[in-house]
């Protein structure tokens, strides 16, 4: 051994690598440990001195099956590739690196470098054939080595679990009998406090809302501690969300057992570390399902059930067209409806102070600068739905009713439970530290005191929790009276009534519709302006629903074309108050709802440009007609007339004029106009300038 060793390899870093894979071997196998240690003393014997001796322990109590995390793993492997290692030193050379991809690169840099390779059986130069060639099968077989322990190991394990044998730790609520069989734990109030997260699952539809439940009753749930001077005992707390789903994700409640519900995977990351994290598997790949195991707190169809519930609660999963729970809010049909254009969900926005004016909208395209597909009032679509919810379940009202109030019961009576378990708990523990005080002796004055002060604790945590449970039953959380009953089922008799009632919140009606609806998909038309909502009922059947909008102001303010079409009629042949008193004898009104008016007339003719173009008889003239007639303009044709020279006539103001004259007439005005000094001005004008 000692042959192998030259002076260029004193003259460099020896080092001594010491690790454990777990912090269980390093504080029960400290044997293991010592020996490690001890090859310092190795390596003087082999000639390096006490200052060129370097012991890296970083990593004891860490897995040799990564590089990640072993800080010292990777100095020694920066050590060795710059020239600065002389030896390494180990128990078994094959613990440096669990990897065989990690074990040979190192030895290919020992063997780049002339570092030698030190264990109990012998020195190692990696660049000789020989000592490589032993090195590689030396890391094979520990390799194999670990392969076989795994696979034996693994296979009892699957072996029992087959068979449905295999005890792991249970969840709070279930529990090993002495024959090593699982049942319900036999405290009641733990049972009472498991069976009440699933009712209030049923209830409030989400994990949040079984959390808020239990503040609202301010109630307790345990956990069972595991390890150190707790292990085994029960701690009640405060419910937490984690803890929600983790009891209505866990198969052992629904009497079933269930082995390889989790996984270690393996993965990769950007810099090259393999990173291990443990992930839930999918219900088909569970290694051991055995149904109907042991005795349950839910059937298989609830738990079933319950998954699919919570699957739709995800707001980041893949069926984002799920609804999700029933929350507070003012549109009814939120998490209910899908665009029929791009195939996503509406969404809900609040306008108006304090958003009292709700809207859905498909928003999703507007991120790319196109506007949103639909955009429609929520009250035009949940008042439709609405009466047609009305008229589908009138059957079922009774029955309905009946089972909400047997089920609200239920719930009150568990809650009601609970608290008396806990009160009956905590007079169990003053009963007991009253008699550990009177069974001490007197005599025994440091021990009486403390037990002394356990009694009074003990009484004064009782009085808490009985003036708990009273203001719990001042809130009033109580079984309904004989008279409270006949009130609900006579309300259920008048189902409409309970659903307009005041007291019905928009959440309980949102948890009715899921009940019965599906989904709505959404069509908006623009000719006519009306949406159609294709609803698809909970048994499969489809229905569609065309819901009109109602038209915008100017709209509703304007005349329809019937009012203008006949207006354009009679200004034909009458005036403008002949056609108001026809509209108000035929009873008519106008956009507003008024009486017709002379005024609302005028602005119609207005408006739509309609002009009174009476008549003309053969013997009168139009304006312009006169204005050629005298080689004048029309503005003078129009003075004539307001002075009262040329005698017109017109229907209505605004519609032309009609003029009629004789020979004597048209001998005067030609003459006026021949010596008018304005005219003949501008006849000079018009014949320079032409």
């Amino acid at each position: 051994m000692i042959s192998k060793v030259e002076d260029c390899h004193r003259r460099k870093t020896a080092y001594i690598y010491v690790r454990q894979s777990t912090m269980f071997q390093v504080r029960h196998h400290q044997e293991s440990t010592e020996r490690q240690y001890a090859l310092k003393d190795k390596a003087s014997q082999m000639g390096w001195n006490s200052s060129m001796i370097r012991v890296m322990d970083g990593d004891l109590g860490l897995s040799g099956a990564q590089t990640s995390g072993r800080e010292d793993f990777k100095t020694l492997v920066a050590e060795v590739s710059m020239g600065r290692a002389g030896a390494i030193f180990a128990l078994e050379v094959s613990r440096w690196a669990r990897s065989c991809l990690d074990w040979q690169r190192l030895l290919q840099l020992c063997a780049l470098t002339r570092t030698l390779v030190v264990d109990e059986d012998g020195c190692y130069d990696p660049a000789d054939f020989n000592d490589s060639l032993l090195l590689g099968i030396k890391g094979t077989i520990a390799h194999a080595e670990l392969h076989y322990i795994h696979a034996r190991l693994q296979g009892g394990k699957n072996n029992k679990a087959n068979k449905g044998e295999l005890r792991f730790p249970l969840p709070v609520g279930l529990s090993y009998d002495e024959l090593g069989r699982i049942e319900l734990d036999p405290d009641l109030e733990v049972q009472g406090a498991v069976r009440l997260v699933f009712s209030s699952f049923r209830k409030t539809g989400s994990a949040y809302g079984v959390v808020q439940e239990f503040l609202r009753q301010g109630l307790r749930f345990p956990k069972r501690a595991y390890g150190g001077v707790w292990g085994g005992k029960l701690i009640w707390g405060q419910l937490y969300h984690n803890r929600v789903l983790n009891i209505l994700k866990n198969p052992s409640y629904a009497g079933a057992y269930v082995f390889g519900r989790h996984r270690i995977i393996k993965t990769a990351s950007p810099e090259g570390e393999v990173h291990t994290q443990s992930r839930i598997m999918p219900m088909d790949e569970w290694r051991v399902h055995l149904p109907d195991h042991h005795e349950a707190y839910l059937s298989w169809e609830e738990f079933l059930k319950n998954q699919k519930m919570l699957e739709k609660n995800r707001t980041n999963g893949e069926e984002t067209l799920l609804s999700g729970p029933a929350r507070e809010g003012l549109a009814l049909l939120h998490g209910l409806l899908v665009c029929a254009g791009c195939g996503r969900r509406l969404t809900v926005r609040y306008q108006g102070n304090g958003g009292l004016y709700p809207i859905y909208e498909c928003s999703w395209r507007k991120s790319e600068g196109v506007p949103s597909c639909i955009v429609v009032r929520c009250d035009l679509l949940d008042i439709a739905v609405s009466r047609r919810i009305l008229e589908v379940v009138q059957p079922a009202h009774l029955e309905m009713a009946v089972a909400a109030f047997e089920e609200l019961q239920k719930r009150e009576t568990a809650s009601s439970r609970q608290w008396q378990m806990r009160v009956e708990r905590a007079e169990y523990e003053a009963q007991l530290a009253e008699k550990r005080y009177m069974e001490i002796d007197p005599s025994n004055r440091l021990v009486a005191v403390t037990l002394e002060q356990r009694w009074n604790d003990a009484l004064v945590a009782l009085e808490e929790v009985k003036e708990q449970f009273a203001q719990f039953r001042e809130k009033g959380h109580h079984t309904a009276t004989p008279e409270q009953k006949e009130q609900i089922l006579a309300l259920a008799k008048d189902f409409p009534r309970l659903w307009k009632s005041p007291g019905t919140k928009p959440k309980d009606k949102k948890r009715m519709l899921r009940l019965l609806i599906k989904d709505i998909t959404v069509e908006k038309r623009l000719d006519p302006k009306q949406a159609v909502l294709h609803i698809r009922w909970q048994g499969g059947l489809c229905e569609d629903l065309t819901v009109d909008f109602p038209l915008k102001m100017a709209d509703r303010v304007r005349y329809p074309e019937e009012i203008v079409r006949k207006v354009q009629n009679l200004a034909l042949h009458f005036t403008d108050d002949e056609i108001v008193a026809l509209f108000n004898e035929e009873g008519r009104l106008s956009a507003t709802g008024k009486p017709f008016t002379t005024e609302m007339i005028k602005w119609i003719r207005f408006k739509h440009g309609i002009r009174v173009d009476q008549q003309k008889e053969p013997h009168e003239m139009s304006v312009q007609e006169v204005a050629e007639h005298f080689d004048v303009s029309c503005q003078v044709v129009y003075y004539w007339i307001e002075r009262g020279m040329l005698t017109a006539r017109r229907r209505n103001r605004g519609s032309p004029y009609r003029t009629t004259m004789d020979l004597k007439k048209e001998e005067e005005l030609r003459e006026w106009a021949q010596n008018s000094i304005r005219i003949n001005k501008q006849r000079d004008k018009q014949q320079e300038q032409s």
